[in-house]
This record gives C-alpha cells, sequence and structure tokens, in this order.
C-alpha cells in the first residue's frame, strides 16, 4: 500500500474515533432505553380493545409514537452506520486494499452528516418546534431603503425554503411606496420549520450604498421579523366576536396570478391587544377569513405562552422599536461584507451566500446558545 494511502487511513482513524464518541454521546442525550420503552408503552395503547372509542386522542398517540419510532431507529441506523464503517476500515488495513479507500471516507463524510442531522434535531425538542412557521416582516423608519431591506428578507426566507425543501406561501403583502413592501406575511411548511425559524425573531440591521441614493452614501436601515408557530384548528382559544375589526378589501402585491384582483382580501384587528392579520392569497372572502383567523390565534397563543398567562385578555400586544440598539444581526454591504448575529456571535464574510438563504450556520449556533442559556 503506498505511503499516502496509508497516511489517509492514519488519519481517517482519528475521524472515527471522534465521531464514535460523539454518537456514544448522542445515545445517551437521547436516553435510547427510554425511547424503546415509551415506543413500546404506546404500542400496547394502540392494541386495547377501545383504542379506536376516541379519534382524536388515537391520532395523537400514533402520532407520538411514530416521532419516537423514527428518532429511535434513526439512531440505531446511524450506530450501524458507523459499526460498518468501522469494520471496512479494518478491513482495508487487513487486506492492504487501498480500493477501499475511496468508499471509506465517502462513508465516514455520509455518517458525520447524519450525525450533525440527528444532534440539530435532537436541539428542536420545544414543544411547537416541529409545526409549521408563519414569518412576518416589517420595515422600520426609512422610507423606501428599509422597505427594500424588508423585500430582500423575504427573499431570503423563500430562498431558504427552497434549500429545505419547504413549501413557502404568501399570505398577505402590501407594497411598497417605491420598491420593496410595507409588510408581508408568509407561511413555510416543512417538518421542524418554527424550530429551525425561530432564531430570526427580532432586528435585522443593513449597512450598504444605498441604490436610491444619487449622492452614493452610506445608508442603515432596519427591518423586523416575527415568527410564530403555526397552530393547528383545534386551538382551544376563545375571541370574542365584538373585539374584532374585520376589513374586506383589494388585494394588492407580487402576488401575480395568485392575487385575487376583487375585494376578497381580508385584515383582521385585535383591538385589545391592537394586533393586527390580514390574508389575500385564498380563493375567497371565506377563506381569507378563516386563515387569518388561524394567523390571530397562533399570534395570541404564542404570546401567551411566551409571557405565561393566564388568559388572552392579559395580553397587551408587542411594541418593539425597529432601531439601532435592538438588532439580533447585522448585515454589512459596505465597506466590507459581514453577516454578524449578535447573540451567539456567529459571522460569516458571503453575505450573498445568506442573502441566498443559507443560514444554516446561524440557526445551528443559535440553537446551542439556547440550550446553553436554559442551563444557567
Amino acid at each position: 500500500m503506498e505511503y499516502a494511502v496509508i497516511l489517509i487511513l492514519e488519519q481517517s482513524v482519528s475521524r472515527l474515533k471522534d465521531l464514535g464518541k460523539k454518537i456514544e454521546e448522542l445515545g445517551v442525550s437521547l436516553d435510547v432505553e427510554a425511547l424503546r420503552k415509551s415506543v413500546d408503552e404506546l404500542d400496547l395503547q394502540t392494541q386495547a380493545a377501545d383504542f379506536w372509542s376516541d379519534p382524536k386522542h388515537s391520532q395523537q398517540v400514533l402520532s407520538k409514537m411514530k416521532g419516537l419510532k423514527d428518532k429511535l431507529e434513526g439512531y440505531l441506523n446511524l450506530k450501524s452506520e458507523y459499526d460498518s464503517v468501522c469494520e471496512l476500515h479494518a478491513l482495508a488495513n487487513e487486506a492492504d486494499d487501498e480500493s477501499l479507500v475511496d468508499e471509506i471516507l465517502q462513508s465516514i463524510d455520509k455518517v458525520e452528516a447524519e450525525y450533525d442531522t440527528q444532534k440539530i434535531a435532537l436541539l428542536l425538542s420545544g414543544e411547537y418546534d416541529a409545526n409549521n412557521a408563519l414569518i412576518s416582516i416589517h420595515p422600520g423608519a426609512g422610507g423606501t431603503e428599509a422597505q427594500d431591506w424588508a423585500s430582500m428578507l423575504y427573499r431570503m426566507y423563500q430562498r431558504f425554503a427552497e434549500r429545505r425543501g419547504f413549501t413557502c406561501k404568501t399570505l398577505d403583502y402590501l407594497d411598497g411606496d417605491e420598491a420593496g413592501l410595507k409588510s408581508v406575511t408568509m407561511q413555510i411548511s416543512g417538518p421542524y420549520a418554527y424550530g429551525y425559524l425561530k432564531s430570526e425573531s427580532g432586528v435585522h440591521r443593513l449597512v450598504r450604498v444605498s441604490p436610491f441614493d444619487a449622492s452614493g452614501r452610506r445608508h442603515t436601515s432596519f427591518a423586523s421579523v416575527e415568527v410564530m408557530p403555526e397552530f393547528t384548528d383545534d386551538l382551544d382559544i376563545e375571541i370574542r366576536e365584538e373585539d374584532l375589526k374585520i376589513e374586506a378589501h383589494r388585494s394588492s402585491g407580487a402576488g401575480g396570478q395568485h392575487i385575487n384582483k376583487t375585494d376578497s382580501a381580508i385584515r383582521i384587528q385585535h383591538i385589545p391587544t391592537g394586533i393586527v392579520v390580514g390574508c389575500q392569497t385564498e380563493r375567497s372572502q371565506l377563506q381569507n377569513k378563516e386563515t387569518a383567523m388561524r394567523m390571530l390565534k397562533s399570534k395570541l397563543l404564542e404570546i401567551k405562552e411566551r409571557e405565561h398567562l393566564e388568559k388572552i385578555e392579559d395580553i397587551q400586544g408587542v411594541k418593539a422599536n425597529i432601531e439601532w440598539g435592538s438588532q439580533i444581526r447585522s448585515y454589512v454591504f459596505m465597506p466590507y461584507t459581514l453577516v454578524k448575529d449578535h447573540r451567539t456571535n456567529c459571522e460569516t464574510g458571503d453575505v450573498n451566500r445568506v442573502m441566498d438563504g443559507d443560514l444554516d450556520a446561524f440557526i445551528n449556533a443559535y440553537l446551542q446558545y439556547s440550550v446553553e442559556q436554559n442551563k444557567q
């Protein structure tokens, strides 16, 4: 066997040892034996004679069992793949067979990628992390410049959804005066969409030479991003009709043929809190109203949970200033390129890649950061 090949195999031993240790730690974090026990207990419930007497409860049990089973099987498959790579590595050494080197390296890459996926999935253990996400974007003060920045963020989250294989649907869109947008609400649907995107809530700051400034001066703009989990229709939330102000209006925005041209768009204001939601992309006014009501309920419940309130009536609405000093992340296009998250200190100089939806580094850093914060 050539010296270069021997060196590669020796280096891969270190990778395998490190990976093996990480997989063991992941197994401890998952508590594999407890997972097995939970799956067996839920399976016993499904075999009961009266299991289907309460269809709603039955579906909840089956859904929970599937989630735990997938997590357990995923980990066992990961461990099995790791063991197979170790055996292949030992075989290559014993047989002095350098033809196996490429296969070994590819297999290690594959196992490392799967480990990273399961590690992130372990961090996504919040009560609503598995839900779809509702994202609302609003520009700060600054007119056209801020409205254009809001539209850039809108595109960034669309690209993120494409990268993940998620579905992205615009629910409400209000055009900017000259460019960009005044507000937009979008629904991103996919496994753990909210868990991944919850890190985006907050004020986002842009520094660049404005294309709207003839003097070519550098401008700082702000936009707020609000991310909520989407809840199902069976939410146990009572909203009084007299607390709602419902308006129908003509749809507007960048929806093209998917935006209705009639007065079917709906905007709902929850008077006690001042919260406003809207929908304009469904086919009828009734459908838009139903979607807007789900959005309102999701928003109220998210605030109620976040503030640990007893009643919806206690919610006063969230009033955050979209300005300097309150930003969670900065995006600098000029005089250098940098994107930096001020909570985790995660940063990259490839601002264009981030604007094309590559948010993984920031999301992963935030999830780790959240775990550390919860420990304190």
